[in-house]
């Protein structure tokens, strides 16, 4: 079944398959792009990663990373949100921008800061729950990413079962994703 519109009515398979971008807009991109989305903001943030690790590990004078990894892994968790907050105020990250997916409140407004941070606390529902199963029953690296895969997995589709095929974090913070067309640029001249 495939995303319904703010409207309601259902699109059929052929309707998304010859619709023009202009028909697109404002309608739930379909879980596949939103989970190569959700990919490609994951390898994205391998720069962030790195670049706040060497920054973090500079600031506290760590010769071994797991010296200070709770601590690293605190001011991740900071970064993340600060990157995340900002750019989803903004109403998207670069990933976004690429699969042209925005995110807007439940009005289709742009999402203010405080919604930006409520939805980044409740993205973590994609991770916290696996990550605590794995550390409550000490599972091995190779069990616990097992564990998380198939949790991503689950949560992704469960999205099916919302009435707007939305993540339900999203549903959980006021916020959806919707198909949007490049926003004009403003050039100086």
């Amino acid at each position: 079944m495939n995303a319904l519109p703010p409207s309601g009515t259902p699109m059929t398979t052929d309707d998304t398959q010859t619709a023009t971008p202009a028909d697109q807009a404002g309608k739930t991109p379909p879980l596949k792009r939103r989970m190569a989305c959700w990919l490609y903001e994951g390898i994205l943030m391998f720069g962030v990663v790195f670049i706040s690790g060497y920054l973090y590990s500079s600031l506290t004078q760590a010769r071994n990373a797991l010296d200070s990894r709770h601590g690293l892994q605190a001011f991740l968790f900071f970064i993340f949100g600060i990157y995340f907050v900002w750019f989803w105020a903004k109403g998207q990250t670069l990933a976004m921008k690429t699969w042209n997916i925005r995110v807007v409140d439940k009005q289709g407004r742009a999402i203010n800061q405080k919604r930006a941070l409520l939805r980044y606390v409740f993205s973590w529902l994609w991770f916290l729950p696996p990550l605590a199963v794995s550390w409550g029953f000490g599972l091995t690296a190779g069990e616990s990413i097992v564990i998380l895969g198939g949790w991503i997995a689950i949560w992704a589709v469960l999205s099916r079962f919302h009435p707007d095929q939305q993540f339900w974090h999203d549903a959980f913070a006021g916020t959806r994703l919707i198909h949007s067309l490049p926003l004009p640029r403003n050039r100086k001249r």
